[in-house]
């Protein structure tokens, strides 16, 4: 079977969205490649879905355009209703009809002279259902009713998928197994896929890029290591992975901190800085300035909160991390140049 259409790119830009006067989306420009997967991460109410729903045809933007490989599907005087855009949406609450069984919840996003066809069927096999079309929504587990949403969104053959918050009902053990299975499954498909999440772990497991948004903006948009390892601004570094940030004077390479010498990314900062230190890149040492003031335990490994005085820094050690609350520990940075702000440079 192949499920998809062709995949295909999809360009925003200049969208600008607002409802009443507050501005919900202001000027976002993107593009994503044909089969690529790019993930909308950032906290709720920074315009994420808003903008998922104007790719869709949910809504209109005030501004701006949205183009689906090379048609124009929203612009000033152009816009393409939803069922013409070959897109599938996937929704956060997964949207099923209760009187409906599977198979009809799956055949309702098709034509109607296709749904008596093998679409329906080959979309549940595909998904790992076959055999439950039959079954009604409320019977299914959440993972198998999170499945037959995403059938119905593949039944199609959509060029492009755009899933909303797709595994945040699902309990912890069963998103991450569900999440995997769908990402697998999508990434044999080829199909260009679009995820909003607020989750960063998800964001990175699932986006060949990611576009933080913040306040209705693209604050940075780039593959995960990216993101991680050069934040474009404070606030992109401190919502994207574990962050702590340490005081610190440059001299000449290095700013001088609580925790000693830190050599940096950049060349050109002067004056009083701030030091992005990530917990895999500090070291403890027994004897020292730093209280140990919290031990988490994961089992894989341990997190140690260390305070240093100006700021409480997170260590990430292994599974025995030979300390424990009230130690008097040194702390040693051990990775490479450190990324540094300005302390003017407030804004993402």
């Amino acid at each position: 079977m192949t499920p998809a259409a062709t995949a295909r790119s999809v360009t925003i830009e200049g969208v600008h969205k607002r409802f009443d006067i507050d501005p919900v989306l202001e000027d976002i420009s993107l593009h994503i490649e044909p089969g690529e997967a790019l993930a909308l991460l950032g906290p709720s109410g920074c315009g994420k879905t808003t903008l998922l729903r104007i790719i869709a045809g949910l809504e209109r933007p005030d501004a701006g355009s949205v183009t689906v490989a090379d048609r124009v599907v929203a612009a000033d005087q152009t816009w393409v209703p939803p069922e013409q855009r070959s897109i599938g949406l996937v929704f956060q609450d997964w949207a099923l009809f209760p009187h409906l069984s599977v198979a009809k919840n799956v055949a309702y996003g098709l034509p109607r002279r296709e749904r008596s066809g093998p679409r329906v069927a080959e979309a549940l096999q595909l998904v790992g259902l076959g055999g439950l079309d039959d079954r009604m929504p409320d019977t299914l587990s959440g993972g198998q009713q999170q499945r037959v949403a995403l059938a119905r969104a593949l039944a199609p053959r959509p060029g492009v998928l755009l899933l909303d918050e797709p595994f945040s009902n699902l309990d912890t053990a069963l998103r991450v197994e569900v999440r995997a299975e769908v990402h697998r499954l999508l990434l044999d498909l080829g199909i260009t896929a679009i995820y909003v999440t607020h989750d960063q772990e998800e964001a990175f497991v699932l986006g060949d890029r990611v576009a933080v948004m913040h306040d209705g903006h693209i604050a940075q948009a780039a593959p995960p290591s990216e993101l991680y390892t050069a934040p474009a601004s404070r606030w992109v570094a401190g919502f994207v992975g574990g962050a702590a940030f340490l005081p610190g004077e440059v001299v000449g390479s290095q700013a001088e901190s609580a925790i000693g010498a830190i050599p940096l990314q950049r060349q050109d900062l002067h004056g009083p800085v701030e030091v992005l230190l990530r917990p895999e890149q500090l070291r403890l040492s027994h004897g020292g300035a730093g209280e140990v003031v919290q031990v988490e335990y994961y089992g894989h490994d341990s997190m140690v909160f260390v305070d240093v005085g100006p700021a409480i820094l997170s260590v990430r050690t292994g599974a025995e991390p030979g300390v424990v609350r009230g130690d008097q520990v040194a702390v040693h940075y051990g990775g490479n140049g450190a990324v540094a702000f300005a302390l003017e440079a407030e804004t993402p």
